[in-house]
């Protein structure tokens, strides 16, 4: 007891671990009790359990195993965490408790096993169960098997797969064990009671006596099917259902059939190829007829197998075929037929690529009279039609129905009969039946009667099939008693006979349009009935007058006529009457015509009449008086004849005539009406013939009515009308190709005339007919085209050739088959054993073959049109897989082929079958990611798509796990596509045989693909009947990849929706007139209702995700519905049904309302604006161009609005709205991408730049080349404008993804892209290649090109300003805008009432010159203090500027401020000081000039007041940046505009550079500037000095030369340790940057020179550790070795200097300042102090110091004697090759420039004297060239000069002497001034300061000084000091070019190895 008590005390989990078996017990009683109680499924208390379950069943103690199972089976039924332990129990089920002894045990087993099955986890349990089969305790065997039979009998074979276990069957019959036998008997019993039959074929191999138990078995089963009693958690519905059924007695059905087997689906595939005798091959050559039998019984064996593996089986079927065709021997012939029976009903589909192979051969063999043959062919052929279509078989069939053999049509005709019995209405289409019709009908007029016979019973079954009324159009030739026995015998009395009647009421040939021809005579006796005596005698009399007033009596007698009265007929003979249409008066003859059309009009006019009159009005068309109505009459017999008819009589008559006249007014009548009456019905292929003739006529009248009617026909047939025409010669075809031009985009106009016969037949039947022939469709157009047969060409040798061993023969076979091709133009399907050839290329070794096979098989698509679908399988699968090839171009060709064919085929015969899921098991990435890619893309362009879709789902979930990361994107991308055709039920269920492991991840995705899975394609919404037909062949004009869509949508649903909205048409026109005034009255009303807080209702909804978020590839219905409910609310019912009609004319015409109300409507608008927004958006996925264009109108019109009041978009609106209308951006049409581009540029008023940036960015990933190319030029745009901080998230991730597109294959994109790349090198110079990172040697120097390229635009712009321009320019002066000083107040507070009144100032001046600056707008102005505070509230107080602007001393009328320019909240947010401060210093970056001007001026007012001053301690650097900012966007954009006048450029420049002067003459202001700041404000600074359009500009140069004394300051006054490290910096970058300047490194390092000069002074002040870290990591960028590398010595020298200055003021303590540097032991800097302390100790510190300075700077590139021949003598030799003969001459140009004194005698003296010419006169050409550059290089001239004014001679005064002379001659060739001045001492330009009194005076006194001090600077610079940097930088000047200086790099590299 003891023991008990201890596990007692335990709680149940760890009883239930117990090693002793009755805790154990205890344990598992007490879970029982505990389960049961547990109420909530989802209790935590189940998760404890949820490991031990397994042990419940795997007890090893029999008694505790039994109330195990029973807890186990308790906590299945209830926990919801069950599921996930089927696995282990079930396993633990089959091998610890089946194999119990104890009953009991077995059936809770069985429970456990059911209860998992009802929780839906039925998979796992069936295949634990099936490997419990393989056990070897026969007890376990039989338990599964009684588990399967019971869980089949109460779960049904819906749940229970039963393919698996009919496969395993056959093999329990095998069994030793009795029992094992017994229980397979009893359930092979279960399983036939729900599939029937289907189970005999996999039992056939059983034993013959279990076989017959068995049968015995079936027979006793009852013949109802069998029901499922126990249900799935999920079919609760269902299980309430079967329980109501039983209760009611339980003997009604539910109408829901077991679900038929396909025998077939559970047989296991059988592999024959590799089972084929090895000589089969040869054997079935053989002479003697005994081999070839052997060989055909071999095969006969193995198709005896009822399903075949897929393979390669196009060489055993051409064998075959060879037999059937060429086999003497009938036997033969029979036995090799009934092989190909076998190999098509065990292949199936997969038979289907080689069906179109043998069908014409085994058609031909019927020939064969022998009843065994006979039937072994049908056999054949029949197993055959099952593989294919009756589509893909037409042309082989009608082929031989024109044979003589009549038993070849008798048993066409009978295999036609059979093939209509496996068809229904859906797969035999008019386009099918109606040539195959035509066909029988010509048999069943043939002589012989078992001919005639098989013709009327394949028509009586084509009738069957899709009934009499969709049969007999067809059949109208056909006499009545013909017509009956086809139909099956004599017609029951009124119901066939009625409804033949009724038909022949509508087909062409019915009596109102055969009428007999009538004598003369009898048409008189008519007349003379009718006509008033008179009237008949004057009609042919001599005298006009008579004639005339005879006809105006005919007139008033037909008006008066009644209309069944009138004998048509009569009358016309009677016009036609002598004179007849000869009639000279042309009055007469006017009436004449007049009276033809009333006649045809009223009357009941037939052809016959219509011919009577027809010619006379062809020969008066082109009459000058009576040509209109002539044309009149054509019509009204167009309408009474249908137009089809009457064109062709009409076309044929003016063409049989010579009078171009006629045949000119012919075609312009016939162009008019098309557009009248539609292109119903038009024999296309007659008139082309004639426009043909036309366009070789010699009239121009007559080419160009052709070239019009062409125009016409353009509009509904689209492109495929060109291939016509591509015969003719250019120039014409250039003129037919303008015409099309001009249609392009147009759709066809709705017909205003119709046939009366089709109006009729509109009522009678909906247009129905109209569905397939609805004439000249622009599937029906390949049709037309006539097609070449190739088959002969195609050769067994040119076939051998093409699968030759030697490379060279299968090229050769390879041209020969694209000759024959391209030669053809237009071919048949038929196209021999090519396919089968060019397959074996595609697998070719030779990659090269390979793409010349892709390319056939283009050309192959191109020429064959529709035909080729019969190809897909045999030919179009193989393309798949090339796309697995590891070569990018293969696959490319690959990709492109495929997307050739499908546009000719449509997508459903490749997803048919299982192909296309066994192309994506290959393992192969390339493959897998190409193909799921082209599916994603055509999947959502179809309606519908085949359930054999589904079989690529388990290769799909594969490719989400793949290990290749672009495979899974690639496949998640395809997710959701799939989705859209399979539904997420079918995709969720197919989960369930994927590893646990893999299944949650692929649930969560398909989670998901089911939020963004778009809709499918709307069905085409275009009506039936008779206008119907017309506007439905408008869709030719639509590309041909949308016929392949809808190819997949099944004819009859095609026919409901066609009928249905013809039918909703017909209700619309019958409603009453007073509903139509009722609406009038309605739409007077507002159309938009303001409803309160709605806006911010519905963005509230979309955050918290209770309706869609506005996110989708293509508008899914879900989303449309959402937006109607939305838009119900606050939109006009009547706008609301227009603005969603089908018809896009409605659409229009609501968008222009709206576009009339939007001023009037304004605010309303802005409440509803996202809603209106959103509907655009779903109108950018509309092909209407109409819509579209006015779409864009509306748009622009809108953002003008939203502009003026102010509005600013929010994030919610621009996220549903900026995506779709940058897709447009990419739109082929030129005319949207304009308006697109304008939108962008309003949206940028409305909403941040930034931010619009963003989207932008995003467009340039799109997959349309020209939405690309344009978003990167409106980035460029956005740069330009607005500078770097548009650039978004930041400026360097922007670039490099921008700069990714200079590699783009697309030109435009790539163009697009360097222009962007080169707007941000206008903004911010070199840094630019800082910023877009490594990019591709090739990318790099197309770059650099496109840089030089601007650069040499931009420096010399043309001087074109317009007048107008320029005066739109200048402003109004303004006394707001001068710098009006006010007296100094103390209170600080005054700074507020002065930016008060600044803001009332800037006010007014907006309002006078807003038009004068459009560049950036004031919303994106930097507000720096915005960026700072919470921008939450930025909209929330706009009451607040009222109120502060009425507490102003003075009244001022003041108009409605930009939110942005001055933010209304100004007060609540600026209430102190700094934050006033902050708002000025955000105006100085501003794109206004006068607003940073006004800005500078104020925070001048502060600087220049030293007791106010310190108000701007600590806001130094933000001062900087916005200064920086201005001066970038100088830089960048105002420079660059040309309206602008420079004046106010120069203006500002000063500005800027007296309040720099201000704050850096205070030391404590200066100091607060920071190392970053100082050096981005140097860069900006030496860009200035640099630039050189400021020479262009007045007054540049004195800028210039201020912004010298501004660095000279900088350098003084701020921090040393800062300025030292700015420079450090900046020369590093400058160095890293290759294009970088010399001219602007050399500057730096000037500076650096001058501080090291003063560094004795300062050096007490300095923090050595950050300047040696600094030093340090300039070092580790360029070590001494790189260092030496460079162009220039310079920088070497300054840093040696550096540090040696350094060393000599603090000695050996330097090296305690290493603190800073990470690893001191890497470091070059500290081996390089040690070296400089080893140095002095030798020498005296100072002297050497000194000596040190003055030897570097003296050495001046002096090379050794030898060096210099070296150099020489390879320049020499470069002069003398041919190529480089203009680089040797610049070389040695550069090298006298830098060695003016270097001797050239020794190497000229041996040379002849034309060389030494030649030398002489290419240095002077390249003088004069570089003189010639001087202005462009100008900014480098006042480089040199400026900055040496005030630094170079810190370190040596160098004599000018040297230069003088050289300046001089060069002065005096530019025509300068040469008479010496007066100039000021360099020293008194160094030491003077500005005075700091006023920088406003300051600017007053510099613009006044300008032009004095022009002329002194001149002469000033001419006698500058120079130091030998500035020799070389200026020798390095021409070297700028880039080309040059990589020439120059290489040369010093050769040199140096």
């Amino acid at each position: 007891m003891g023991d008990d008590s201890e596990w007692m005390k335990l709680p149940v989990d760890q009883k239930c671990e117990h090693k002793v078996w009755k805790a154990r017990l205890n344990g598992y009683e007490e879970a029982l009790k505990l389960f049961q109680r547990i109420s909530d499924e989802r209790s935590p208390e189940w998760g404890k359990y949820l490991g031990l379950i397994k042990k419940f069943v795997t007890e090893s103690n029999a008694v505790a195993q039994l109330k195990g199972l029973e807890a186990a089976l308790v906590f299945i039924e209830n926990a919801h965490v069950a599921g996930k332990t089927t696995g282990e129990v079930m396993s633990g089920v089959v091998t610890k408790v089946f194999n119990q002894p104890k009953a009991r045990a077995k059936e809770l087993g069985m429970d456990i096993c059911l209860m998992y099955i009802e929780i839906e986890k039925a998979e796992v349990v069936q295949d634990e169960l099936l490997k419990g089969l393989d056990n070897k305790n026969p007890k376990i065997v039989v338990a599964c098997i009684e588990t399967l039979r019971k869980a089949l009998s109460e779960f049904g074979s819906k749940i229970v797969t039963l393919k698996p276990v009919v496969k395993i069957l056959s093999k329990q019959f095998e069994s030793r064990e009795k029992a094992v036998r017994e229980e397979a008997k009893l359930l092979a019993v279960e399983i036939y009671k729900w599939i029937r039959d289907a189970l005999r074929p996999p039992l056939q191999g059983i034993n013959s006596v279990q076989l017959k138990e068995l049968e015995e078995e079936w027979v006793k089963l009852p013949s109802s099917p069998p029901k499922q009693t126990r249900f799935l958690r999920s079919q609760q519905d269902l299980k309430a259902k079967f329980e109501q059924h039983q209760a009611q007695g339980g003997d009604q059905s539910d109408g829901e059939t077991v679900a038929t087997v396909d025998p077939y689906e559970l047989l296991e595939a059988v592999e024959i190829l590799s089972k084929l005798p090895k000589d089969f091959y040869d054997k079935i050559e053989a002479k003697k007829w005994q081999e070839r039998k052997e060989a055909l019984e071999a095969v006969e064996v193995l198709t005896k197998n009822l399903k075949l593996e897929s393979g390669e089986y196009g060489d055993l079927v051409r064998a075959l075929k060879k037999v059937i065709g060429k086999d003497a021997n009938v036997m033969l012939v029979s036995l090799a037929a009934k092989c190909l029976a076998g190999l098509a009903t065990g292949l199936r589909k997969k038979f289907g690529t080689y069906a179109g192979l043998v069908v014409s051969t085994i058609l031909e063999k019927f020939k064969e009279k022998k009843p065994q043959v006979v039937q072994a062919l049908q056999e054949a052929i029949d197993a055959i039609f099952l593989t294919t279509t009756l589509q893909n078989l037409s042309e082989d069939i009608l082929a031989v129905m024109d044979n003589k053999n009549p038993s070849i049509k008798q048993q066409a005709s009978l295999f036609l009969a059979r093939s209509f019995r496996h068809c229904i209405q859906a797969t035999l289409p008019k386009s099918v039946l109606k040539p195959f019709c035509a066909a029988l009908i010509k048999q069943v007029n043939d002589s012989a009667p078992e001919v005639r016979d098989a013709a009327f019973e394949a028509l009586g079954t084509a009738m069957k099939v899709v009934g009499e009324k969709a049969v007999n159009p067809f059949l109208a030739d056909l006499d009545k008693l013909k017509l009956d026995r086809a139909s099956g015998g004599p017609p029951k009395k009124g119901k066939v006979g009625s409804a033949a009647a009724g038909k022949s009421k509508k087909t062409p040939e019915s009596k109102d349009f055969t009428e007999t021809e009538l004598s003369a005579e009898a048409c008189e006796d008519l007349a003379a009935g009718v006509l008033p005596a008179s009237c008949l005698q004057q009609l042919d009399s001599a005298n006009w007058k008579e004639r005339l007033a005879s006809m105006e009596e005919f007139q008033r007698a037909v008006e008066t006529m009644d209309k069944t009265a009138m004998p048509c007929q009569a009358l016309v003979r009677m016009l036609a009457k002598k004179p007849g249409f000869k009639e000279t008066n042309f009055q007469v003859m006017q009436l004449k015509l007049h009276v033809v059309a009333l006649i045809a009009q009223r009357g009941q006019f037939s052809k016959t009449s219509a011919s009577v009159v027809l010619d006379g009005l062809v020969d008066k068309v082109g009459d000058v008086k009576c040509g209109g109505n002539a044309k009149e009459g054509m019509t009204a017999i167009g309408e009474a004849c249908s137009l089809p008819w009457t064109a062709e009589q009409v076309m044929s008559m003016a063409f049989a005539q010579k009078n171009p006249k006629n045949q000119a007014e012919t075609l312009n009548w016939l162009a008019n009406a098309m557009k009248e009456f539609g292109f119903a019905g038009i024999n296309v292929k007659a008139f082309i013939s004639n426009v043909k003739t036309a366009l070789g006529a010699t009239n121009p009248g007559v080419r160009t009515a052709a070239i019009t009617l062409l125009g016409v026909m353009y509009l509904y047939m689209g492109a495929p009308l060109r291939m016509f025409f591509e015969d003719e010669k250019p120039a014409l075809l250039a003129q037919i190709d303008t015409e099309f031009e001009k249609m392009k985009g147009q759709s066809p106009p709705a017909p205003s005339k119709s046939t009366k016969k089709a109006a009729a037949e509109e009522e009678a039947d909906d247009g129905e007919e109209q569905d397939e022939d609805g004439g000249g469709g622009g599937q029906d157009i390949m049709d037309l085209l006539p097609r070449t047969d190739i088959s002969d060409k195609i050769t067994d040798d040119l076939v051998s050739k093409i699968s030759d061993k030697n490379w060279k023969i299968r090229k050769e076979g390879l041209d020969e088959a694209a000759a024959i091709i391209s030669e053809a133009k237009f071919i048949t399907a038929n196209i021999g054993e090519l396919p089968l050839a060019l397959k074996g290329r595609l697998s070719d070794s030779n990659k090269i073959l390979v793409q010349q096979t892709l390319t056939i098989l283009q050309q192959l698509a191109t020429a064959m049109g529709p035909g080729l679908k019969q190809h897909v399988k045999s030919l179009g699968m193989p393309i798949i897989t090339v796309l697995g090839d590891s070569k990018t171009n293969v696959r490319t060709a690959a990709m492109t082929t495929l997307q050739a064919w499908v546009e000719q085929t449509g997508m459903k015969d490749w997803l048919e079958g299982d192909d296309l899921s066994e192309e994506l098991k290959r393992e192969n990435p390339f493959q897998r990611q190409e193909l799921l890619g082209w599916l994603a893309e055509k999947l959502p362009t179809l309606r519908t798509a085949p359930g054999d879709l589904m079989l690529c789902i388990p290769q799909l979930y594969a490719c989400l796990e793949d290990r290749n990361g672009d495979v899974r994107k690639k496949a998640q991308d395809a997710l959701p596509m799939f989705m859209m055709h399979l539904g997420y039920d079918k995709m969720n269920k197919a989960t369930g045989k994927l590893k646990p492991t893999s299944k949650d991840p692929v649930v969560a995705m398909l989670e998901k693909a089911r939020a963004v899975m778009p809709a499918k394609p709307a069905a085409p919404a275009k009506a039936g009947g008779g206008k119907g037909s017309s506007e439905t062949s408008r869709a030719p004009s639509a590309s041909r990849s949308q016929s392949a869509c809808d190819d997949l949508e099944s004819k009859p649903e095609a026919k409901k929706v066609r009928g249905g909205v013809a039918a909703k048409k017909g209700a619309a026109a019958k409603k009453p007139a007073g509903k139509t005034l009722k609406d009038d009255e309605d739409k007077s009303g507002p159309i938009f209702t303001l409803i309160p807080n709605a806006k911010e209702q519905r963005i509230k909804e979309e955050k918290q995700l209770k309706i869609l978020k506005w996110n989708f590839m293509t508008p899914r219905d879900e989303y449309v519905e959402q937006l109607k409910t939305q838009m119900s609310t606050c939109f006009a019912k009547w706008l609301q049904d227009e603005l969603f009609h089908f018809d896009f004319q409605r659409q229009v015409k609501a968008i222009g309302v709206m576009i009339d109300r939007l001023e009037s409507e304004s605010e309303a608008t802005i409440g509803c604006l996202d809603l209106i927004l959103k509907w655009f958006t779903l109108r950018f996925f509309d092909t209407n161009t109409t819509v579209l264009m006015k779409v864009l109108e509306y748009l622009k019109l809108l953002f003008a609005m939203l502009n003026r009041e102010n509005y600013h978009f929010t994030e919610y609106e621009a996220n549903s709205f900026v995506p779709y209308l940058i897709l447009k951006v990419g739109e082929s049409k030129d005319v949207v991408r304009k308006d697109v581009r304008a939108i962008l540029t309003m949206l940028c008023k409305v909403y941040p730049a930034s931010k619009v940036f963003t989207f932008l960015m995003e467009g340039t990933k799109s997959k349309n080349s020209k939405q690309r190319a344009e978003c990167l030029e409106e980035l460029g745009c956005l740069i330009e404008g607005y500078g770097m901080n548009v650039c978004q998230p930041t400026p360097t991730k922007s670039l490099k993804e921008i700069a990714v597109h200079i590699g783009d294959r697309d030109t435009s994109v790539r163009n697009a892209a360097l222009n962007t790349v080169v707007s941000v090198y206008n903004t911010c110079g070199e840094q630019v290649y800082k910023l877009i990172g490594n990019l591709s040697e090739k990318d790099m120097s197309m770059l650099e090109e496109r840089i030089k390229r601007s650069a040499k635009k931009a420096s010399a712009p043309p001087p074109k300003q317009v007048a107008s321009e320029r005066t739109r320019r200048e402003q109004p002066t303004n006394p707001n805008a001068t710098f009006l000083r006010k007296p100094a107040q103390d209170d600080l507070n005054k700074l507020k009432i002065m930016y008060r009144t600044y803001r009332i100032q800037a006010r007014q001046n907006a309002h006078h010159s807003e038009p004068s600056h459009p560049f950036i707008p004031k919303e994106f102005q930097l507000d720096l203090d915005m960026i700072e505070t919470d921008q939450s509230g930025v909209c929330e107080l706009p009451d607040l500027v009222q109120h502060e602007l009425d507490e102003l001393d003075e009244p001022i009328n003041l108009p409605e401020p930009k939110l942005r320019a001055v933010s209304p909240h100004f007060d609540e947010l600026h209430n102190s000081t700094a934050s006033t401060i902050n708002f000025v210093i955000s105006q100085v970056a501003s794109g206004d000039i006068n607003t940073s001007i006004q800005a500078l001026a104020q925070i001048d007012e502060v600087l220049r007041q030293e007791d106010k001053a310190e108000v701007m301690s600590g806001h130094i650097d933000q001062f900087l940046i916005a200064t920086l900012m201005q001066l970038r966007l100088i830089y960048s954009t105002h420079m660059a505009d040309d309206r602008l006048d420079k004046r106010e450029i120069i203006k500002l420049y000063c500005c800027i550079i007296g309040n720099l002067l201000s704050l850096f003459a205070m030391e404590v202001l200066a100091r607060e500037a920071s190392v970053g700041v100082l050096k981005d404000l140097l860069h900006g600074l030496f860009t200035l000095m640099l630039d050189g359009r400021m020479e262009d500009i007045e007054d540049g140069q004195q800028v210039v030369r201020s912004v010298n004394m501004l660095v000279i300051r900088i350098l003084e006054k701020s921090d040393q340790t800062n300025i030292i490290s700015a420079l450090l910096v900046l020369l590093q970058d400058s160095l890293i940057t290759t294009a970088g300047s010399p001219l602007f490194s050399g500057a730096v390092i000037k500076c650096l020179w001058r501080l090291i000069r003063f560094l004795p002074e300062n050096i007490n002040s300095l923090n050595l550790d950050r300047i040696l870290l600094d030093v340090h990591n300039f070092m580790k960028v360029f070590p001494k070795e790189k260092l030496k590398q460079l162009n220039s010595d310079m920088p070497h020298r300054t840093l040696k200097t550096l540090l040696h200055t350094l060393c000599r003021l603090t000695g050996v303590k330097i090296m305690d300042h290493l603190s800073m540097i990470e690893n001191r032991n890497e470091s070059e800097l500290e081996a390089h102090l040690r070296r400089t302390f080893k140095h002095s100790a030798h020498l005296s510190g100072g002297k050497n110091d000194r000596g040190n300075e003055k030897g570097g700077l003296r050495t001046d590139d002096r090379l050794s004697k030898a060096k210099v021949s070296d150099i020489l003598t390879e320049i020499f030799k470069k002069i003398g090759s041919k190529e480089n003969t203009k680089e040797g001459l610049t070389e040695l140009y550069e090298y006298k420039q830098k060695y003016s004194d270097a001797d050239l005698e020794p190497f000229l003296k041996n040379t002849s004297q034309f060389f030494q010419s030649y030398v002489e006169r290419g240095l002077r050409i390249i003088e004069s060239e570089r003189e010639g550059k001087a202005r462009i290089q100008s900014s480098a001239v006042i480089q040199q000069h400026s900055i040496d004014s005030g630094l170079s001679s810190n370190y040596e005064e160098v004599k000018p002497a040297v230069y003088y002379e050289r300046l001089k001659i060069l002065r005096q060739r530019q025509g300068l001034e040469n008479t010496p001045q007066q100039r000021p001492a360099i020293s008194s330009l160094l030491t003077s300061k500005p005075s700091v009194a006023s920088s406003t005076d300051m600017l007053h006194s510099k613009l006044s000084q300008l032009k004095e001090s022009r002329e002194h600077y001149q002469q000033e610079h001419n006698t500058h000091s120079h130091s030998p940097t500035q020799t070389h930088t200026r020798s390095a000047l021409p070297a700028t070019n880039l080309d040059d200086l990589k020439k120059r790099l290489e040369r010093i590299k050769n040199n140096r190895q």
